[in-house]
């Protein structure tokens, strides 16, 4: 964990997200405050895109669950091959931030070289293409994908492009970067199945993750906390019939493709906020939040909910091309 000063400063990173004003860590209670004492603890550090879904408490603990026995767990695979899967799938969903982030991540475990590359958009070697995964190695990787395939999104709608604060001067970004990534090395006792406790058991059967039996209790307890977020029935139908047919590309730099789709009349703006979130999450702005008029609370739960079956689609089209 981070010694006391720079604990104090990475809590403070909080203040840079946008729209919504999470809990602070003074003033957090329960179930708040329990994900965050297991996160500053398993992760090293209060990481801001975690720690943004406050507003909304179930949505944390599932965000926790996903990233914690994904990425943090001990498990069948080392923690640089999911850094690796962590990052190059941020690159392919245009996600600075989480790029940045877990390239730290990778230059601590000694692999700066391969941070490098991912950042360049450079050909990199997916853990995920070795014929030699196990179930159990196959079920994390496809977990850490899945993880940052909805993070991603999230990170894309509430956070910049950079963790480091825009007053750090460019002079010293990498050195900061260096000291930071130092806190996010896997600790010894990242115990599989610790976060299980934060929500209730799920009813769904994830088939990915049929390898790694925590893998599978955690995303399942995920799945039925934004199975129950209330986003309005008419939103959720139009944003599952677009994604049912969604070859997973990005619709581009304009907006247009939105406009073609039937919206529900009482529900327009949060339906096309949401549909923006699944699809191009690069595209939403300021004026699209406004319009929403969502609470903080409600505004986390519909991109979380979106963000969600956003990654659902995007694990399963890859299952289908062969990762």
């Amino acid at each position: 964990m981070a010694p006391k000063p720079v604990k104090l400063a990475l809590r403070r990173a909080l203040r840079e997200t946008r729209y919504v004003r999470p809990v602070p860590v003074g003033k957090a209670t329960g179930l708040v405050r329990d994900v965050y004492r297991q996160l500053e603890r398993d992760f090293g550090m209060l990481a801001p895109p975690v720690a943004l879904h406050s507003p909304s408490p179930p949505v944390l603990a599932a965000t926790w669950l996903m990233l914690r026995e994904s990425l943090v767990a001990a498990g069948a695979t080392g923690r640089a091959d999911r850094e690796i899967v962590a990052s190059l799938v941020s690159q392919a969903n245009a996600c600075p931030y989480c790029v940045e982030v877990h390239g730290m991540a990778l230059s601590s475990l000694g692999r700066s070289s391969v941070a490098s590359a991912i950042e360049a958009g450079g050909v990199v070697e997916d853990p995920r293409s070795s014929a030699a995964l196990s179930p159990a190695a196959s079920a994390e990787l496809t977990a850490v994908a899945f993880s940052f395939h909805y993070l991603n999104r999230v990170v894309s709608v509430f956070l910049g492009p950079s963790p480091l604060p825009p007053s750090v001067p460019d002079s010293a970004r990498e050195k900061a970067k260096a000291v930071l990534g130092r806190f996010l090395r896997p600790i010894e006792d990242a115990s599989p199945g610790l976060s299980l406790e934060f929500l209730p058991a799920g009813s769904e059967d994830f088939a990915w993750a049929a390898g790694n039996p925590t893998v599978a209790d955690a995303f399942s307890r995920a799945e039925s906390v934004f199975a129950s977020v209330p986003v309005p029935p008419a939103v959720r139908d139009v944003v599952l019939r677009e994604l049912s047919s969604w070859d997973g590309r990005p619709p581009g730099l304009s907006r247009s493709w939105v406009d073609a789709v039937d919206l529900p009349p009482d529900d327009v703006a949060a339906a096309r906020l949401a549909l923006v979130v699944a699809k191009a999450p690069y595209q939403v702005d300021d004026a699209m939040v406004a319009g929403a008029g969502l609470s903080d609370r409600e505004l986390i739960e519909v991109v979380g909910w979106s963000s969600f079956v956003a990654a659902q689609r995007c694990v399963a089209l890859e299952a289908h091309a062969g990762r």
